[in-house]
C-alpha cells in the first residue's frame, strides 16, 4: 500500500513538472512607444491569458531606431538576442546583411494557418531579401492628408459626403492652398518641413506617383529618375516658398498648427490619429478627418512601411522547434487579432483584419484603407529605411530644398551622389 502511494506521488510529481516544462516563455523585444506601446501591452496580456496554459509572453521595449537595432545585431551575433522581436520592413536588408535575421519559410508559415495571399502583395513581399522571407508584416503605417472639415466646407473644398474635393493634381492642390489662405487660414497645409525622414513620406510618395524608382541595380536616381524627383521636390518647395506651408517646422508645431486651427490640412502618419480622436473626444478639436495623399500625379502612390515580426538568429543558439512553433503561434495570433492594433491607426497588414465589419466601421481608418494597395515602400538596401542614411541625406538635402535653401535639381544631384558614394 505504502509502496504504491509513493510511486503515486512520484508518477504525480513527475507528470507535473512534465506539464510544467511545456509551456514555452517567448522572449519577446519591440520598440513601441505611446500609443502603440499602450495597444501592445494589451494584446500581448491578451494572447497571455488566453495562452496561459501554453505559452507566454515576455516582452521589453527597447529604444525605437538605431539604438534599437544595434542592440539587435550585436545581441544575435553573440546568441543573447531574444526569441522575437518587432522591425521595420524598411531595415531587413541591413539586418539580413549583418546576419542578424533567421528566415521564416512558407512551410513555417503555413504550419499556423498563414500564407502570402493573406495579405497585400506589396508588403508582403517587403518582407523578403533575396526571395526569402524574413519577416511577417503585422501592419501598413503611412502618410495621410488631416483635414478641417469646417475650413475645407467654407473653401468649397467639402463634398456632400464629408470628404475633400478638388485636391488632385499638383496645380489643383497648390490653388486649393491658397484658397485656404485667403479664406483666413495662416497655412493652407502644416508639414514638419524640420526633418528629413517626414520630409521623405511625403517626396517619395509624389515621387512613386510619377512611377519613380529611387534606387535600380546599385544606381541612385538614375536616368530620368533624377527629374522626377526634382519635379517632386519642387512641388513640396513651392508651398513653402509661397507661405502655403511653414518653412522650418518641428514635429510638435506642425501639429500644433493644424489643431490650433492654424492649418487647414496637415501631412502626418497615421500614428497622429489618437492624438485627434482624443483632442475631440475631450472637445478641444473641430469636425476633422484623414484621407488618402490627393494624387498629384499620374496615379496614387503613398509612402510606406510596417512594423512585422522577425526572428532573431542567435549564433550558437539554435532555436529548439518546440521554441520555434511557440514563436510562430504568436506571430499568427498577433495578425489574426490585428483589427484592435488599427485604433492606433495604423492599418492591419492581415488582410481578414482589414476586410472586416469591426474594421468598416472604424473612422477615419477604413476612409484611407485604400492607400493599402497604391502604398510604395522604400528602396530594398541596407541604405534605406528608418534611421537610415538615406533618410540622413533627407536631412541633408531634401530638407534644405524644401525650405528654399538650396535648388531642387542641386538638391536631388547632392543627395544622388552622397548616397551612391556610400555603395560598396
Amino acid at each position: 500500500m505504502i509502496k504504491n502511494l509513493l510511486k503515486a506521488a512520484l508518477l504525480s510529481t513527475m507528470l507535473f513538472a512534465t506539464a510544467a516544462q511545456a509551456k514555452e516563455t517567448v522572449v519577446w523585444w519591440d520598440f513601441l512607444g505611446g500609443g502603440d506601446g499602450v495597444r501592445m501591452k494589451q494584446l500581448i496580456a491578451d494572447f497571455n491569458k488566453e495562452n496561459a496554459d501554453k505559452i507566454e509572453i515576455q516582452p521589453t521595449t527597447l529604444e525605437w531606431g538605431v539604438p534599437f537595432y544595434t542592440k539587435v545585431q550585436t545581441s544575435a551575433a553573440v546568441g543573447q538576442g531574444p526569441d522575437m522581436m518587432t522591425y521595420h520592413l524598411s531595415r531587413l536588408p541591413l539586418g539580413v546583411t549583418t546576419g542578424a535575421l533567421s528566415e521564416i519559410t512558407t512551410a513555417d508559415l503555413a504550419s499556423v494557418g498563414l500564407k502570402a495571399a493573406d495579405y497585400g502583395d506589396a508588403n508582403f513581399k517587403a518582407g523578403q531579401v533575396a526571395g526569402k522571407q524574413y519577416a511577417v508584416p503585422f501592419d501598413i503605417h503611412s502618410v495621410v492628408l488631416y483635414y478641417n472639415k469646417d475650413m475645407l466646407k467654407k473653401a468649397g473644398l467639402l463634398g456632400d459626403d464629408g470628404l475633400p474635393k478638388g485636391l488632385d493634381g499638383a496645380d489643383n492642390f497648390h490653388a486649393a492652398l491658397a484658397k485656404l489662405k485667403a479664406g483666413g487660414a495662416q497655412y493652407g497645409v502644416s508639414i514638419h518641413s524640420a526633418a528629413g525622414d517626414s520630409m521623405w513620406r511625403i517626396f517619395y510618395s509624389l515621387f512613386g506617383q510619377e512611377d519613380g524608382t529611387f534606387l535600380k541595380d546599385g544606381k541612385f536616381l538614375d536616368g530620368d529618375n533624377l527629374d522626377k524627383a526634382v519635379k517632386a521636390t519642387a512641388v513640396i518647395q513651392s508651398w513653402v516658398k509661397d507661405g502655403l506651408a511653414p518653412a522650418s517646422t518641428e514635429y510638435p508645431a506642425s501639429i500644433a498648427l493644424f489643431t490650433g486651427g492654424k492649418a487647414a490640412m496637415h501631412i502626418n502618419g497615421v500614428w497622429e490619429v489618437p492624438t485627434m480622436t482624443d483632442l475631440k473626444a475631450k472637445g478641444q478639436l473641430f469636425d476633422w478627418g484623414a484621407v488618402q495623399l490627393p494624387t498629384f500625379f499620374a496615379h496614387p502612390a503613398t509612402w510606406a512601411d510596417s512594423h512585422s515580426f522577425a526572428i532573431p538568429n542567435n549564433v550558437g543558439k539554435p532555436m529548439t522547434a518546440e521554441k520555434k512553433k511557440a514563436v510562430l503561434e504568436v506571430i499568427a495570433w498577433m495578425n489574426k487579432h490585428s483589427t484592435f492594433w488599427a485604433t492606433a491607426g495604423h492599418l492591419p497588414a492581415y488582410n481578414a483584419a482589414r476586410n472586416n465589419d469591426e474594421f468598416k466601421k472604424m473612422q477615419p481608418n477604413a476612409t484611407y484603407s485604400k492607400l493599402a494597395d497604391t502604398a510604395v515602400f522604400d528602396p530594398s538596401s541596407v541604405l534605406a529605411g528608418v534611421a537610415s542614411p538615406i533618410y540622413d541625406a533627407a536631412g541633408n538635402y531634401l530638407m534644405p530644398a524644401i525650405n528654399g535653401e538650396m535648388e531642387a535639381k542641386a538638391a536631388m544631384e547632392g543627395m544622388r551622389d552622397n548616397l551612391q558614394g556610400q555603395v560598396k
